[in-house]
């Protein structure tokens, strides 16, 4: 059954096993959804989009309640955990399916990234412009099983201490009054 006082926020940062990881960790975050969205093809595979031709991005989908947690302060955790200046990468990760993109659920989603990432760029919080998409939400296809919860399973994983650790520590350090308890 579906709760009415539950929202939906699709955001794509990367690789989504790093997105995911951060976002289990927020206080009023109830399910988060490693999968795809933003693309051609309908019911696309992992394998297919690795290669980077179905236009697809690695995304989340986050439930949340937004009483606990707002969707504004969902955007920042985002910002604050990926680079959103470097067009289609992540660190080592490149190609179309890790770019940076906001897909936007409602008007009012739309009109908040819309005033997060000028908010961002007045503030010159990073040293080159934003280039994360603002996109309105197209159909999400969740990712394989072995894709989900993959931080939490498998640790010990060098992309996990390399890439993922450091986005968790700075979580952390910069958000940790939003953490689950």
């Amino acid at each position: 059954m579906e709760r009415k006082d539950l929202d939906t926020a699709t955001l794509a940062g990367g690789c989504f096993w790093c997105t995911e990881a951060v976002f289990q960790r927020l206080d009023g975050v109830e399910k988060v959804v490693s999968g795809f969205t933003g693309g051609a093809i309908k019911n696309p595979a992992y394998r297919e989009i690795i290669t980077g031709r179905t236009g697809h991005a690695e995304a989340i989908e986050i439930t949340f309640n937004p009483e606990i947690i707002s969707f504004e302060e969902l955007l920042l955790v985002f910002f604050a955990t990926h680079n959103p200046t470097t067009l289609n990468r992540q660190q080592n990760d490149v190609g179309t399916q890790y770019r940076s993109a906001i897909f936007y659920n409602s008007e009012a989603q739309k009109e908040t990234a819309e005033k997060v990432i000028a908010n961002l760029e007045k503030e010159a919080v990073f040293e080159d412009p934003i280039v994360t998409e603002v996109t309105e939400a197209s159909p999400f296809y969740v990712a394989e099983q072995e894709h989900q919860d993959f931080y939490n399973q498998h640790r010990q994983q060098p992309y996990c201490q390399y890439i993922i650790d450091p986005k968790i520590t700075k979580l952390k350090e910069h958000f940790s009054e939003k953490l689950k308890k």
